[in-house]
């Protein structure tokens, strides 16, 4: 089983910054790509920056520009570094890992996608 902690959220006012961090853990092989997440109230969950296991990027349009997603294959994180916040981007934000699971053989398992539980962004003055 792998499971995946966020953690870094907070109140920031508009123009401020702050750091997501993320936490792979539990039965893992290898990661393949990692992402962040936001939900909105009232809107559905969109991507906001997903990196891949050879490093490359994207981002969604509204973040270009203002945040950053970098990776840490030794210790298994991923971070999203938020500058330039605006009150849009008030919203719970989630990590979403896929990895391959470890059997006892030492063997890889399956690739699965497996979410965090979410971590609150709110930018307000």
């Amino acid at each position: 089983q792998v499971q995946v902690a966020e953690s870094g959220g907070g109140l920031v006012q508009p123009g401020g910054s702050l750091r997501l961090s993320c936490a792979a853990s539990g039965s893992i092989f290898s990661l393949d790509d990692m992402g962040w997440y936001r939900q909105a109230p009232g809107k559905q969950r969109e991507l906001v920056a997903r990196i891949f296991s050879g490093g490359s990027t994207m981002y969604a349009d509204s973040v270009k520009g203002r945040f950053t997603i970098s990776r840490d294959n030794a210790k298994n994180t991923v971070s999203l570094q938020m500058n330039s916040l605006k009150p849009e981007d008030t919203a719970v934000y989630y990590c979403n890992v896929a990895a391959w699971g470890l059997l006892p053989s030492g063997a890889p398992g399956g690739m699965r996608n497996y979410w965090g539980q979410g971590t609150q962004v709110t930018v307000s003055s």
